[in-house]
């Protein structure tokens, strides 16, 4: 059923026309890959810096403006290999880098990591990463048993990012989703987050993601707003049935 589940979301990597949708499907891969983060983001692409991760959208404001990217491990390694890289195999010794570590704890990183450089001909670069809370023992097994998946998806998601930035597919819908739709729904109807994820069995950070894309395809300023722009072009109706799962 796992394999079966991972095809289908993989399948529908294949789908996405967008960073922001690009970005919805990262969260889902995170809740079924059971971890604490996933992230993929371009180094050197195009003269595009773009990314679709689970981070908390402030520790990444934080990271651009500190430009932790300069003395990031992970990304100092990463320019410097191509196969994958365990976090804790990397100098995090420099104050400046212990100090990155500290600043994203606070945000919820987990403390190991595995991150997959992604080269290409014309010299693009960017790298897929798994984040979570283990123990090192836990994680070495975790890594040892999906070291092939990570490496597969790494390289799938690279190649839509490429393909979306390239606008090789086409032109992203302002429809919304059905998971948007019913997100937005059930909403609708007086559920709060909790109720809803629970409803539709995904993490509300998750959840998060998915309205957050309707705001964005609706124009919406907030959620209410969202909702009320729905009901007002018939995208949901006041009377509509509520999901069964």
């Amino acid at each position: 059923m796992a394999r079966e589940s991972l095809e289908a979301l993989l399948e529908r990597l294949q789908t996405t026309k967008s960073i922001e949708e690009l970005q919805v499907w990262a969260h889902e891969l995170r809740d079924h890959l059971g971890v604490t983060h996933v992230l993929y983001h371009t180094v050197k692409l195009n003269g595009e810096n773009v990314g679709a991760f689970t981070y908390d959208i402030e520790w990444v404001r934080i990271y651009i403006e500190n430009d932790y990217k300069s003395i990031d491990p992970v990304v100092l390694g990463g320019v410097r290999r191509f196969h994958p890289i365990d976090w804790k195999t990397l100098d995090w010794s420099p104050p400046a880098a212990r100090k990155l570590l500290r600043d994203a704890m606070t945000f919820g990183i987990g403390n190991q990591g595995w991150s997959i450089p992604l080269w290409g001909p014309a010299g693009e670069f960017a790298m897929f990463t798994v984040n979570h809370r283990a123990s090192d023992d836990e994680w070495q097994a975790i890594t040892r048993e999906r070291a092939k998946d990570f490496l597969l998806i790494a390289h799938l998601v690279h190649q839509q990012a490429k393909r979306i930035i390239n606008r090789e597919v086409a032109e992203p819908t302002r429809e919304l989703s059905p998971r948007e739709r019913e997100a937005l729904t059930m909403l609708s109807a007086g559920m709060n987050r909790a109720e809803v994820a629970d409803r539709l069995h995904i993490s509300e950070n998750t959840l998060r993601a998915y309205i957050d894309s309707a705001r964005h395809k609706l124009g919406a300023m907030n959620v209410t707003h969202a909702v009320a722009l729905a009901l007002s072009h018939g995208i949901i109706g006041p009377n509509e049935a509520l999901p069964k799962y």
